[in-house]
């Protein structure tokens, strides 16, 4: 039986693709090597969800939530958390050009 696409969390599907000009974790892999930089998809993965965790933790601190690793990487795989911070990061690339 073929694994579902994205990680399944209560709350769906966490993929970096469901964001426009997003792309998978192979895709991002690739394009790190083609710059010189040698990396494979669960790298990807885990680079990405490490800077969400860091995103994560003042957002956290703010709220009063634990900034456990645990309770940090729930955060980082929201697909709701996902959402927010790519929209934050479209605005502000939007207002720099």
């Amino acid at each position: 039986m073929p694994m579902p696409k994205g990680f399944k969390t209560k709350n769906g599907y966490a993929t970096v693709t469901a964001f426009p000009d997003g792309s998978d974790y192979r895709a991002i892999a690739d394009q790190m090597t083609s710059s010189g930089h040698k990396m494979n998809h669960a790298t990807a993965r885990n680079v990405f969800l490490s800077a969400l965790r860091k995103i994560a933790k003042p957002v956290h601190r703010l709220h009063g939530l634990s900034e456990g690793q645990d309770d940090l990487q729930v955060t980082a795989k929201d697909p709701r958390f996902q959402s927010g911070v790519a929209e934050i990061l479209e605005t502000i690339n939007r207002n720099v050009k």
